[in-house]
């Protein structure tokens, strides 16, 4: 099983359609996966017809997901937009910053690192440099 996390802690996933990868795509699909290899400009011209997004992370040190998910914003996407995988508690502002709704997790690193270190972690904007920065 899966755990979701979102600013407000641990929640079941109540997502449900299924993802099929990108390269599966079809017209009919509305729910992607995407691995860190893939290229997200793929779905330029079907992102208002996709209602969410999962993106993969087989590591906590593979980033290249966080970059997926800046640039689908940046393409358009308004939909729901998951990290999956190797996600860890230190990293959820940096997801939510970069454009994820949520993450999802698994129930042995919900176990290692409970809902209240990703609690912590939940005022994410309150801590944005950028804006201390801006003024």
């Amino acid at each position: 099983m899966t755990v979701i996390v979102t600013d407000k802690g641990f929640a079941p996933d109540d997502f449900t359609g299924g993802f099929v990868p990108l390269a599966e795509l079809g017209e009919a699909d509305t729910a992607v996966e995407i691995a860190p290899a893939d290229d997200p400009r793929e779905l330029v011209g079907r992102l208002g017809e996709i209602a969410a997004i999962r993106v993969l992370f087989p590591a906590f040190s593979d980033g290249r997901g966080f970059t997926h998910a800046r640039d689908l914003r940046q393409l358009g996407f308004t939909g729901r937009l998951r990290a999956a995988g190797h996600v860890i508690a230190d990293q959820y502002a940096m997801a939510r910053r970069s454009g994820f709704d949520e993450v999802e997790i698994s129930d042995d690193l919900a176990a290692r690192q409970p809902e209240a270190q990703w609690l912590a972690r939940a005022d994410w904007q309150a801590h944005h440099y950028q804006a201390r920065l801006r003024g």
